[in-house]
């Protein structure tokens, strides 16, 4: 009889799976929520809130928010009426398979195999795991520089290097800087629409990208805003059997920021890299929603007309008067070069009762602004004017130190 050799593989399992854990825990998942939260952190929080059953962390009910990318509209009918239709059960984890129909759905609308899905409460945890995956500290995280900053957390839990690129000139990708970059890289992360410049890399050059990365590394490349486009999605290349893992999101088009739901899309071994790091059972509300609302097909059409016509506004607006706006913006964001400290502009704006999204280090001018309805744009306009026609404001010392420094060590 052979002898079953079980101590040292088990051994080695358990040492994997306790170190898996171990890197999960030693920082947070960040989400575009925290990020914002963190640059609107610049005075003290309007006193006697929670006593009106309101966080005294919460903006005041009167505050214009185009700072988080959200979108205003929110989920939509199908999706409430969805929610309410399955609240009752929550007495139960998933009594009527709620997550497993959401991932039939997305495989069938996508032709991809319902081993190609993996859900998640939004695509922020399989961001961190899949940078937590794949890089470490001999394989680098890659990424466009301004981009979504929430990858480089991840890769400063994996003590891995953190390669910043520039942008090309029209502000897309420069996916073959970012492929030359490290030869040892681990992953390259691929924002599509690009967070905050809301500009496009073409798919052909993320195919280029593909073919020419690495050997061993993965694209990961972030879908969240592509739905606000007419730009080609990379499922295809899931479905081909590529190294890339694609992420999802409700949080966008879908108006579920609050609600929580997303996907990591990917080949079957790839996706297995990501289950040591945790993955929660899934709220039924947020699977729900979720395939409410790819089943109705009239949504993400009117939604991206209803949002890609209030943004053509206020860029025409901000064109009209002599304000420089970056790129091409294409989704529910874009940045505009204030000429002036983007810091102060932030403050200056929220003295005003309008609160704009965030600055990034390389742009310390620039200024992310999300698309909003059309009065709250309205509003942005006003105060956006009055600031500046104003002389340049200071940033007091407060305002500088009380942002929570989450560019400092990356």
């Amino acid at each position: 009889m052979t002898k079953r050799m079980t101590g040292a593989p088990a051994l080695g399992r358990r040492s994997f799976l306790r170190s898996a854990a171990f890197l999960a825990a030693a920082a947070p998942i960040l989400t575009e929520a925290q990020l914002a939260m963190a640059a609107a952190q610049t005075s003290a929080p309007p006193s006697g809130m929670a006593l009106h059953g309101q966080s005294p962390n919460a903006p005041p009910p009167s505050m214009t928010l185009i700072n988080a990318n959200e979108n205003p509209l929110g989920p939509s009918k199908a999706a409430c009426d969805a929610i309410a239709r399955v609240a009752p059960l929550g007495g139960r984890y998933d009594l009527n398979g709620e997550t497993d129909l959401l991932a039939r759905t997305f495989a069938a609308q996508n032709g991809l195999k319902l081993e190609n899905v993996a859900v998640y409460a939004g695509s922020s945890e399989p961001l961190h795991y899949s940078v937590l995956a794949f890089t470490s500290p001999t394989k680098s995280f890659v990424t466009a520089d301004p981009s979504y900053e929430a990858g480089m957390y991840a890769a400063k839990t994996s003590q891995a290097k953190v390669v910043k690129v520039p942008l090309t000139a029209d502000y897309a990708h420069d996916v073959k800087a970012m492929v030359k970059a490290d030869a040892q890289a681990g992953v390259i992360y691929i924002c599509n629409p690009n967070n905050p410049t809301g500009t496009l890399t073409t798919k052909q050059d993320i195919v280029w990208a593909l073919e020419n990365k690495p050997a061993g590394s993965i694209l990961l490349v972030d879908e969240a805003y592509i739905h606000l486009t007419d730009a080609q999605d990379t499922l295809d290349l899931v479905a081909a059997g590529k190294d890339l893992i694609v992420l999802r999101t409700f949080s966008k088009i879908y108006g579920m920021a609050g609600i929580r739901c997303g996907f990591a899309v990917a080949r079957p071994d790839l996706l297995a890299k990501l289950t040591p790091f945790g993955q929660n059972a899934m709220p039924i509300t947020g699977s729900a929603a979720a395939r409410a609302s790819l089943e109705d097909a009239s949504l993400v059409p009117e939604r991206r007309k209803i949002i890609g016509d209030t943004r053509r506004d206020t860029i025409g607006w901000l064109k009209a008067n002599g304000y420089k706006v970056i790129g091409d913006p294409q989704t529910n964001c874009f940045m505009i070069d204030t000429g002036r400290n983007g810091k102060a502009v932030f403050a200056a704006m929220k003295a005003k009762n309008v609160l704009i999204g965030r600055t990034w280090p390389i742009w310390p001018n620039a200024v992310r602004v999300s698309v909003g309805t059309p009065e709250e744009m309205a509003k942005f306009k006003v105060a956006f004017k009055e600031v500046m026609d104003a002389k340049p404001m200071a940033l007091g010392d407060h305002a500088q130190h009380a942002e929570l420094d989450y560019y400092a060590t990356l």
